[in-house]
C-alpha cells in the first residue's frame, strides 16, 4: 500500500492505521485468515464474541442464506476468555494486529468479569460490548433495547477497565438514539452500529424452519440501507465516534457510511463469500482518497449539512 496518504482515523482514544475493521463473528479470531492476507494491515480485528466460559453454541442448522444476505443463529459459540488470552491473543500481538475483543454476557457482573480479565492483557486496543444479549436478571430484556439497561452495563464496564469501551447498538431498540445517548453519558468512547436484525426463513418443501433455532440474525447487503440510516441518525445524536456496520461489501459501501457520519467501518458477512473482502475495501478506500486528494478523516459526516 502507498505511504502517500494518511489513512489513519481516531476513534475516541484509539488511533487506527485505517478505518477498516472486521465485524465480530464473521472473521473468527483473526488468525483464520492468515492464508489470505496479513490482517495486521487492517485498522483492527473485532474478535468473535467472548464469554466468561466457553460455549458450544446452538444446534445446526444454524446458518441460512437469504436474498442479499444470510441468517445466523450460531449462538455465540466461542473458546471463552481464558483460552482466548492464552491461545489467541499472544499470536495476534506478535503479528501486530490491532485487537478489539467483543464481549457478551447475560449479567452485568459477568460483563465486569470479562472487562477486568482483559484489562491487564497487553495488545488490546479497546473492548466492544455486545449488549444485544438476554438480560436474565431482568426477565429476558435485551440490555441494548433499553437506555437505562444499556447505560448500567456501560457504566459498570467503564469502571472496571482503563481500555476504551465501544458499545454495539441493537437495531431493535425502540429509540436507538436514546440508547446511544445513554451509553455516551455512561462513559462509552464509541458506538458500533448496527448488530443484526432478527428474521426467519422457511423451507416450503419440508414445511419447516431453515434454522433449528427458528429465528436468526439477518446480515449482509439487505441490511445496508437500514444500517446507513441508523449511523446517520446516531452520528447526529451523540458526540462520540460511530463505527458503521451492515452490508458493507465494497469500498463505496464503506465510503457511504463515512459520509453519513461513521469514523470507521466493519466488514462482516462479505468475508464469508470473499475472505479478501476487508482487504479489498481498504485498497478501494485508499484509491478513492488518492483520486480525490483527500483522507478518510476528512470524509466523516460530510452529509450532515445536507
Amino acid at each position: 500500500m502507498s505511504n502517500a496518504i494518511d489513512l489513519s482515523v481516531r476513534v475516541g482514544g484509539v488511533t487506527l492505521k485505517n478505518p477498516v475493521l472486521t465485524a465480530s463473528g464473521t472473521f473468527g479470531y483473526g488468525l483464520e485468515h492468515d492464508a489470505y492476507f496479513d490482517v495486521a494491515e487492517l485498522g483492527g480485528v473485532c474478535t468473535k464474541g467472548l464469554s466468561v466460559e466457553a460455549r458450544a453454541g446452538n444446534e445446526p442448522p444454524r446458518i441460512a442464506e437469504t436474498a442479499s444476505g444470510m441468517l445466523n443463529a450460531i449462538g455465540l459459540a466461542n473458546v471463552g476468555v481464558e483460552a482466548f488470552c492464552r491461545d489467541k491473543l499472544p499470536r495476534l500481538r506478535e503479528r501486530g494486529v490491532t485487537v478489539i475483543p467483543n464481549i457478551f454476557a447475560t449479567t452485568i457482573e459477568d460483563f465486569v468479569r470479562l472487562a477486568e480479565r482483559l484489562d491487564g492483557e497487553p495488545g488490546i486496543a479497546a473492548l466492544e460490548l455486545n449488549v444485544s444479549c438476554p438480560n436474565v436478571a431482568h426477565g429476558g430484556l435485551e440490555f441494548g433495547c433499553d437506555p437505562q439497561a444499556a447505560a448500567r452495563v456501560t457504566r459498570a464496564v467503564r469502571a472496571a477497565t482503563k481500555l476504551p469501551v465501544w458499545v454495539k447498538m441493537s437495531p431493535e431498540a425502540g429509540d436507538i438514539r436514546a440508547v446511544g445517548r445513554a451509553c455516551e453519558e455512561a462513559g462509552a468512547d464509541a458506538l458500533t452500529a448496527i448488530n443484526t436484525i432478527r428474521g426467519i426463513a422457511i423451507d416450503v418443501e419440508r414445511m419447516a424452519f431453515r434454522i433449528k433455532n427458528k429465528t436468526g440474525g439477518l446480515s449482509g447487503p439487505a441490511l445496508k440501507p437500514i444500517a446507513l440510516r441508523i449511523v446517520w441518525e446516531l452520528s447526529r445524536a451523540v458526540k462520540i465516534p460511530i463505527i458503521g456496520i451492515g452490508g458493507i461489501v465494497t469500498a463505496n459501501d464503506a465510503l457511504e457510511f463515512m459520509l453519513a457520519g461513521a469514523t470507521a467501518i466493519q466488514v462482516g458477512t462479505a468475508s464469508f463469500t470473499d475472505p479478501l473482502a476487508a482487504k479489498k475495501v481498504l485498497l478501494g478506500i485508499e484509491a478513492y482518497c488518492s483520486k480525490h486528494a483527500t483522507a478518510p478523516r476528512d470524509l466523516i459526516g460530510r452529509l450532515h449539512g445536507s
